[in-house]
């Protein structure tokens, strides 16, 4: 098996979709595919992304709603427009900066 790639975005960083108008945060990233068969054929076989690629959890938004989202890599892009994202778990996973990065909240040890 090929060595997976290594992952053009990081956590915090705010990506947006290359062909569905919706964007979000990243808090998680597989390195190959790692969700279910199920899942992977209910995509379209034209656009269906190969599974040796990182593929990315996401708190995510469009105009009417928040969910969390799994993505491709080839079909996200960095999201440029310094809006802050409004999905409701964000709050909880990071905290926001100056300039409108996101970096992981950090967890106090119990």
């Amino acid at each position: 098996m090929d060595k997976p790639r290594v992952a053009k975005f990081k956590i915090g960083q705010v990506v947006r979709h290359r062909f569905y108008p919706f964007r979000g945060v990243v808090f998680d990233v597989d390195p190959t595919f790692s969700n279910t068969d199920e899942w992977y054929d209910s995509i379209p076989k034209e656009i269906r992304p190969s599974k040796d690629q990182p593929f990315y959890h996401l708190f995510a938004e469009n105009a009417e709603t928040e969910y969390v989202a799994y993505v491709s890599e080839q079909n996200l892009e960095a999201d440029t427009s310094g809006d802050p994202i409004r999905h409701p778990q964000v709050d909880e996973v990071f905290e926001r900066d100056e300039t409108g990065e996101y970096h992981a909240r950090r967890s106090e040890l119990h």
